[in-house]
């Protein structure tokens, strides 16, 4: 059985870090592009960030760009989301999910993506 699972969330005050990270187990991960989403109270689910599985290119949101860092350790089946200078808005539950699609370059959008694993999330709650 396919699976993740999320760690590392949190109640932290504005401006500090957290790093997430996500295990997969049950599918052959080094195939699949792996994204982060979140999902705050009221709002729509949203993509953060996304890490393509061929040469580690990355996305980013434009609200957490220069924040926000995605990275992959294949021989772990493990992505992190090392999150800096958090804000209020940050606040959600984040989800990490598996596509097979290759995305590379500015032309693709893995936002679009029909993602085939998800995880349960891990909460990350930001204090002002």
């Amino acid at each position: 059985e396919a699976q993740f699972v999320e760690s590392g969330g949190g109640l932290v005050q504005a401006g500090d870090s957290l790093r997430l990270s996500c295990v997969a187990s049950g599918f052959t991960f080094i195939d699949y592009g792996i994204a982060w989403f979140r999902q705050a109270p009221g709002k729509q689910r949203e993509l953060v960030s996304y890490i393509n599985n061929k040469d580690g290119e990355t996305h980013y949101a434009d609200f957490v760009k220069g924040r926000f860092t995605i990275s992959r350790e294949n021989a772990k089946n493990t992505v992190y989301l090392q999150m800096n200078n958090l804000k209020p808005e940050d606040t959600a539950v984040y989800y990490c999910a598996a596509d097979r699609n290759y995305c590379s370059g500015s032309g693709c959008d893995p936002s679009s993506y029909e993602y085939d694993y998800w995880g349960r999330g891990t909460q990350v709650t930001v204090s002002s």
